[in-house]
């Protein structure tokens, strides 16, 4: 119990002694306190102005920064002005580059509120860029119109045509001596034909930036109106240089065929030349306002009316020459015509496209459609014209006949549209193609050749004259069609076929022409080998007097034969030697052989060349000069 008692004075005696540290520590941070209040309302003002120098700080530093702004702003309002000043045509991209910071600028100063100067600048920058919108209106103008000149028509056709429209005066200087001895057309198979380079292609991104910018920039109108009056102005210029008049049927049918040639050579390349103008003018419409909020089409409806004018015109003059008389020759120039629009049909419907302007691309494909019609009319009715052509011209000597020649002339400028008549046929005929159904077309014509042919050989009362006559003109047909491209379309049997009938009229004229003469040399004598022929005349039935009444025949025979036949022509050299020759493969041998027989009872006449007049080369000589016409016999007189 002492032991406890003691351990629990000793256990109050720490309690006590705790209690006085305790308290001894809260004296202590009593005083702490206390003391650290003192601190804090001393530190409290100096907290204070610092707190105010910082903030003073920061709105310095804020001024700075909107005066460097400012100040940034100007420096870049001055070089943009620099730049506006001199103008787009130095550098466009620096020049749009500088309308934007313009722009840009507007936009910071009219943020700050509190600047005074801001109207200011704004009104400045505001002007600035009105100036700029007006200089860059006016480099569009400058532009359009600098690129905006007439250019040659030799630039398009790629050949250097005189722009002209022809007077019946200078057609007839053109030197065409024969109907369709050249074709207008033709003369364009050299000519590159294209589509212009209205304005350099350099040119116009440059065109389309500004274009782009106006219409940005609100300036649509004035955009619309630059732009169609500088393109509208220059192709007035390109078309009024080909100075195409309107014409009508009835000037048509007036004219003579040269004349009508020589319009529709123009017609052809005046045609082409509108054509290429508007197409170049519609295809850069589209590239300067290309991705453009931008009415386009009805721009280049406006600044066409001019081509588009023109272009009726030339329509009204295809559509005057495709309702006119009829004739063959008038076939090729319809050909002609309808090639050219052929040509031009697409470009037409694309330059046309647009609702605006449907009226001009109904009329052309109209056109073109008439003209089809109207050619493959006279195509195919030709056969009948040839079969039906009661032409009076007498041919006397036998020579090729006028229609003849018109026939195959007609059918070798056919295989020069060859493309163009498969193109037409393709249009109007089905089941079979072009090529086959060309030649039934034209197998038809040359059988309608032949066949009227024979008709006319009938005013012929000398029937080896009329053998000569078929001769003659099937010769021609034949050879014709195998130095042409007939010959591929008509084929190697057409040929054959023909020559034969050509040596079927050879032989009927040699056997009806020389039947009777060799026949006169033709006697027939029994006599036994080894007896001379006039010691067995009274056992033969064959008088001295027959011999020399057959010599006298012969002659008188022959004479009749070289005055007649030596005026007759066959102008074909290959032809009259083959006739020459078969003649003399018949006639000569019989001479000789009658003369060899008979000769010598004739030979001690008083006056023996009255029946031994012509010796065989004499003969052969003389033989040499049939066939050559009247011509030839009067030169050698």
């Amino acid at each position: 119990m002492d032991a406890l008692a003691q351990r629990v004075s000793a256990l109050r005696a720490s309690l006590q002694s705790s209690q006085g540290n305790t308290e001894g520590m809260v004296a202590i941070l009593g005083s702490f306190d206390q003391r650290l209040s003192e601190l804090e309302a001393t530190i409290h003002p100096i907290q204070v102005r610092a707190h105010a120098t910082q903030m003073a700080h920061e709105n310095i530093d804020k001024a700075i920064k909107v005066a460097d702004d400012i100040l940034a702003q100007v420096v870049i309002v001055r070089e943009a002005e620099a730049t506006i000043l001199r103008g787009p045509h130095v550098d466009l991209e620096s020049y749009l580059k500088a309308v934007g910071h313009l722009k840009d600028a507007v936009g910071f100063f009219s943020s700050r509120e509190n600047f005074t100067s801001k109207e200011r600048f704004l009104n400045d920058v505001n002007a600035l860029l009105s100036k700029s919108s007006l200089i860059i209106e006016e480099e569009f103008k400058r532009l359009t119109t600098t690129y905006s000149k007439p250019i040659e028509g030799d630039l398009i056709l790629g050949s250097p045509p005189k722009l002209q429209w022809a007077s019946d005066g200078d057609a007839e200087a053109d030197g065409r001596n024969s109907a369709h001895s050249e074709h207008p057309s033709k003369d364009l198979e050299t000519a590159i034909c294209r589509t212009p380079a209205l304005i350099p292609s350099r040119i116009l991104p440059l065109l389309h930036t500004i274009a782009q910018k106006l219409v940005q920039d609100g300036n649509q109108q004035s955009c619309y109106k630059i732009y169609r009056d500088a393109r509208r102005s220059a192709l007035e210029l390109n078309l009024r240089k080909l100075g195409v008049e309107r014409l009508s049927k009835d000037d048509v049918e007036r004219m003579q065929s040269d004349a009508l040639e020589a319009k529709i050579g123009k017609w052809s390349k005046y045609l082409q030349i509108t054509v290429k103008l508007l197409d170049g003018e519609r295809k850069i419409c589209d590239e300067v306002f290309e991705g453009i909020s931008f009415n386009k089409d009805q721009c280049f409806s406006e600044l066409a009316g001019t081509g588009v004018s023109v272009a009726k015109t030339l329509l009204s003059f295809g559509d005057a020459v495709a309702k006119s008389k009829r004739s063959p020759e008038k076939l090729f120039v319809l050909l002609d015509m309808y090639e050219v629009m052929h040509e031009v049909r697409s470009e037409v419907e694309v330059i046309f496209q647009d609702s605006s302007c449907s009226e001009m691309r109904e009329a052309a494909l109209g056109l073109m459609k008439l003209l089809a019609q109207t050619a493959h009319e006279m195509f195919v009715d030709f056969e009948e014209l040839v079969e039906n052509d009661t032409s009076k011209t007498n041919v006397h000597d036998g020579t090729v006949h006028p229609l003849t020649i018109r026939v195959i002339n007609h059918v070798k400028f056919l295989f020069d549209y060859q493309l163009t008549l498969k193109l037409l046929l393709q249009e109007f005929e089905t089941g079979s193609d072009t090529e086959s159904q060309l030649t039934v077309v034209l197998t038809k014509i040359m059988q309608a050749l032949q066949n009227n042919l024979d008709g006319k050989s009938n005013q012929y009362k000398d029937p080896a004259l009329m053998s000569i006559f078929l001769a003659n003109n099937i010769h021609y047909m034949v050879s014709s069609v195998r130095r042409s491209e007939a010959k591929h379309i008509l084929g190697d049997d057409w040929i054959q076929r023909h020559r034969r009938i050509v040596q079927q009229h050879a032989k009927q004229y040699k056997m009806v022409a020389w039947g009777k003469a060799v026949q006169t040399l033709s006697i027939q004598v029994a006599s036994s080998s080894g007896t001379s022929a006039s010691s067995d005349l009274s056992s033969s039935g064959v008088s001295r007097a027959m011999i020399k009444e057959r010599f006298k025949s012969f002659n008188m025979q022959f004479e009749e034969l070289c005055a007649k036949q030596s005026l007759w022509t066959i102008p074909d050299q290959e032809l009259r030697e083959t006739l020459r020759l078969s003649i003399a493969e018949v006639l000569l041998p019989a001479y000789m052989s009658f003369v060899k027989r008979f000769g010598n009872l004739v030979e001690n006449e008083k006056k023996p060349h009255k029946y031994l007049k012509y010796q065989p080369d004499e003969l052969d000589q003389l033989l040499g000069e049939f066939f050559e016409g009247q011509q030839s016999v009067e030169q050698k007189k």
